[in-house]
């Protein structure tokens, strides 16, 4: 599964990046809500419990895509990237 996501551009910077959407999203729907009452609380109550459950599904696959990357560079586009930003993140060749 890992190797047909990297496959269509999928790379763990992506999945991390909709965890946090996800984050966003749910604090969000929360926020807008407070002002609802009866069912239509309960309802967006519902709505941001089940997008803040997507969060963790959305940093394990970045967290496995990570060491995937690492692990097995066998996708030299997404590779190469990923040893660009280590470099820049780490100070080397500046």
């Amino acid at each position: 599964m890992l190797s047909l996501l990297r496959k269509y551009g999928m790379d763990s910077d992506k999945m991390f990046g909709a965890g946090m959407a996800s984050i966003l999203f749910s604090v969000v729907s929360w926020a807008a809500s407070r002002g609802l009452q009866g069912e239509s609380l309960a309802r967006a109550d519902r709505w941001g419990i089940f997008i803040g459950e997507w969060a963790p599904t959305f940093f394990v696959l970045g967290v496995a895509l990570r060491l995937e990357e690492q692990t097995r560079p066998d996708m030299p586009e997404q590779s190469a990237r990923r040893h660009e930003s280590d470099r820049a993140a780490s100070g080397v060749g500046q």
